[in-house]
């Protein structure tokens, strides 16, 4: 795999950067998990949420408390806080939660498969502050609701994307999960986003935990996903209607700097912190429990922050198997927290999948 001049430099950069962040450690996102409620049943639910799961709905006075001891210490104008789920909406008290956390200084965004979000919640949580939104959208109409589990997904769905296409006042995306089923029509998908108003689109592929474990049916081949990158790239180089990029997960060698605005690397407990559901504190919501740092029930969020993560901000543990011997370890250090196990071996290596994947026809 072929790693130009101009990327080596950049990534060399990226690397004192990551140095000098893991020292520094700026808090710059929190991700709080505020349920594990959800009404969707998705193939690829990486916390496996249920209508009525067993862990409760943290309060909100629990998480206003942890985000109270973490303010005197940080910017909260440069701290930005995203909640997620489950399903974010179905929590009645999230208006509260927002207007909260913007009268402390934070900004704040939410997560959303978009079934609940219709004109009057739209309005109630602009009104509490909120600053930016997802969507999950994941194909068209026969390929997103497969996926989601629910017939009407992808009309709520498209629903919500008409409405923050009609207002400018919150800043919005669409994600997009795509797997075997969605592939062959991205395409099409990127021109009904196009019509939809969509400014920026992310596309995920999904790694193999939680719901998503074992169903061959989610995962790509090395073909597949070599592909969905060229169709990322393709649609950077020459198109211009939409902002697309490839989500932040893994190294990609000689993708690197083409199929997203920034290079590579981990943020996990460097600059990303999360505060789940039953109070735990980790890095991304995506990493595996097994590497959680504390609780917001026992332990002070600042004095985690400042004092626990050494696991994710140095990654020499994780130069094991294939990690062992890459030539790209400088500026990989072993790839996404999420993509490993519990016992900290890697599940899926992109680079390699890549490096040792069928090549492009031009290339052959």
């Amino acid at each position: 795999m072929n790693i130009d001049v101009r990327q080596r430099i950049g990534l060399e950069l990226q690397r004192r950067l990551r140095k000098n962040n893991e020292r520094l450690h700026p808090l710059r996102s929190l991700f709080w998990e505020c349920t594990l409620r959800c009404n969707m049943h998705c193939l690829h639910c990486g916390s496996d949420c249920k209508v009525q799961p067993g862990v409760k709905d943290m309060p909100l006075q629990d998480f206003l408390r942890a985000i109270d001891s973490l303010t005197p210490h940080v910017d909260p104008h440069k701290t930005f806080i995203i909640i997620t789920g489950g399903e974010a909406l179905m929590r009645d008290d999230l208006e509260e939660a927002g207007l909260q956390l913007y009268r402390r200084g934070y900004p704040w965004g939410v997560v959303t498969n978009g079934f609940l979000l219709d004109g009057a919640r739209l309005q109630s949580l602009m009104a509490s502050g909120l600053h930016s939104v997802t969507v999950s959208l994941d194909g068209m109409a026969l390929e997103h609701n497969w996926l989601r589990q629910h017939p009407q997904s992808f009309e709520k769905a498209t629903e919500a994307i008409g409405l923050l296409a009609a207002q400018q006042e919150v800043v919005w995306d669409v994600v997009t999960c795509v797997n075997p089923r969605n592939y062959p029509t991205l395409h099409e998908f990127k021109e009904h986003l196009i019509a939809l108003g969509v400014p920026t689109w992310r596309l995920f592929s999904i790694f193999p935990m939680g719901r998503a474990a074992g169903n061959a049916e989610l995962q790509f081949s090395d073909e597949q996903f070599r592909g969905l990158l060229d169709f990322i790239r393709e649609s950077r180089d020459h198109d211009g209607r939409i902002d697309v990029s490839y989500a932040c997960e893994g190294f990609l060698g000689e993708y690197e700097g083409k199929v997203r605005d920034h290079l590579f690397y981990c943020r996990s407990g460097v600059e990303v912190a999360s505060i789940r559901c039953d109070g735990a504190i980790g890095g991304c919501t995506s990493v595996r429990s097994h590497m959680d740092q504390g609780s917001i029930y026992k332990d002070d969020l600042w004095e985690v922050w400042q004092n626990g993560f050494e696991d994710m901000r140095n990654r020499s543990w994780a130069r094991k198997g294939e990690c062992g011997e890459c030539e790209m370890w400088r500026y990989c250090e072993g790839g996404g927290l999420h993509l490993r196990d519990d016992n900290g071996d890697l599940l899926s290596c992109h680079y390699h999948r890549l490096k040792n994947g069928p090549k492009r026809e031009k290339e052959r």
